[in-house]
């Protein structure tokens, strides 16, 4: 009997050891990690929109107008409860929507045991697109991050406009560079495609079909790009168009007219056009000098017994000036009258010497 109590003691000593850990190992664990931001509630308090089967907030409204909603904060500790507030999200669409949102305090401290409901409001902007714009609200406290979804719906009818502009082509060593500006004229977010086109004076040079955007564009932002052409021509006439496409029906059409030279060419043809305006110059001015009136004594230009040229017309150095008849004294020393053109007899016709004729023969 004895011998049977002894070992029955030493059975649950044995299963003792075997449940609980003895000391040395369990000071040998480390300890558990520090809870870190989570978007479950925290266990103590939660946050969730006022109301009952209500997960996250949906909120539907006119650009330009105010909404409101209502977030419960729950503290059932005995404990008073700080959190934080404050909107986050992007709309999808290039547009912060959870800018949208705003609270009348970005801290609120929660009494033990109570609940705290906080007002906030969701200020659509003028400009905002209609379609949904998804956005969130955070509430950060001890040792949790809640964040809870707002559904945003801006309503309205939406409008697709797009527009291409300031198309250029500039050379850049071997190769050349494309360059535009997407212009977004609705209201409504687009995510444009651009197909490039360059067509040159014996055919199509560069074809390249249209490719989404990375970028989204909200109503009424631009966005200025750029398209590499790796192997331009070097000596060509090219006009470069680019068509930019995106839904809803949006799509204009940009062009530009790019002159392929090369470098060696161009200053050649620059040099020719210098030196032949050069010559012309030249020889404009020596046949303006060679034609102009001589000066100061009235002489002229050498005569033929000087070697060629027109004779002199005016007075010769050394010479006394011929005296003028007109103006000459007369025998008695008066001027003399210029004398009278004499007139012509009147012509007779033909007929009439005939018929002058006939009469005198008839006589």
């Amino acid at each position: 009997m004895p011998f049977r109590l002894r070992t029955a003691a030493a059975g649950a000593v044995l299963a003792a050891a075997v449940v609980l850990p003895s000391p040395a190992v369990a000071a040998a664990r480390p300890p558990a990690a520090a809870a870190g931001p989570s978007t479950t509630a925290a266990p103590g308090w939660s946050a969730a929109p006022t109301g009952t089967a209500r997960t996250s907030f949906y909120l539907e409204g006119p650009a330009g107008s105010a909404l409101t909603d209502r977030l419960a904060v729950r503290n059932p500790s005995d404990r008073p409860l700080t959190v934080r507030l404050a909107g986050d999200g992007d709309g999808g669409d290039g547009q912060r929507a959870g800018a949208w949102l705003a609270f009348g305090t970005a801290q609120v401290t929660v009494p033990p045991r109570t609940q705290a409901s906080v007002p906030f409001t969701a200020a659509v902007p003028r400009t905002a697109a209609p379609g949904s714009h998804p956005a969130a609200l955070t509430v950060t406290g001890p040792g949790a991050r809640i964040r809870i979804p707002v559904r945003l719906r801006v309503t309205g009818p939406t409008l697709s406009a797009l527009t291409v502009e300031h198309v250029s082509v500039t050379r850049r060593g071997s190769a050349a560079v494309i360059r535009y500006t997407l212009v977004n004229r609705g209201n409504t977010a687009l995510r444009p495609q651009v197909a490039v086109r360059a067509d040159g004076l014996f055919g199509t040079l560069l074809r390249r079909p249209a490719r989404p955007l990375p970028d989204v564009l909200p109503p009424g932002a631009r966005t200025a790009r750029t398209e590499t052409w790796s192997d331009p021509p070097a000596l060509d006439a090219v006009d470069v168009t680019l068509t930019a496409t995106a839904a809803g029906g949006a799509q204009d059409t940009g062009t530009a007219a790019y002159t392929a030279v090369p470098w060696g060419t161009g200053v050649a043809a620059a040099l020719l056009l210098a030196a032949g305006g050069g010559v012309w110059a030249v020889r404009r001015r020596r046949g303006r000098s060679g034609r102009a009136a001589p000066t100061g004594d009235g002489g002229a230009g050498p005569g033929p017994d000087d070697g060629g040229g027109p004779r002199r017309t005016g007075p010769v150095p050394g010479r006394p000036p011929a005296p003028d008849r007109r103006t000459a004294p007369g025998r008695a020393g008066r001027p003399q009258r210029p004398r009278r053109a004499r007139r012509a007899p009147p012509r007779r016709s033909r007929r009439r010497d005939q018929g002058c004729a006939g009469e005198r023969r008839e006589r």
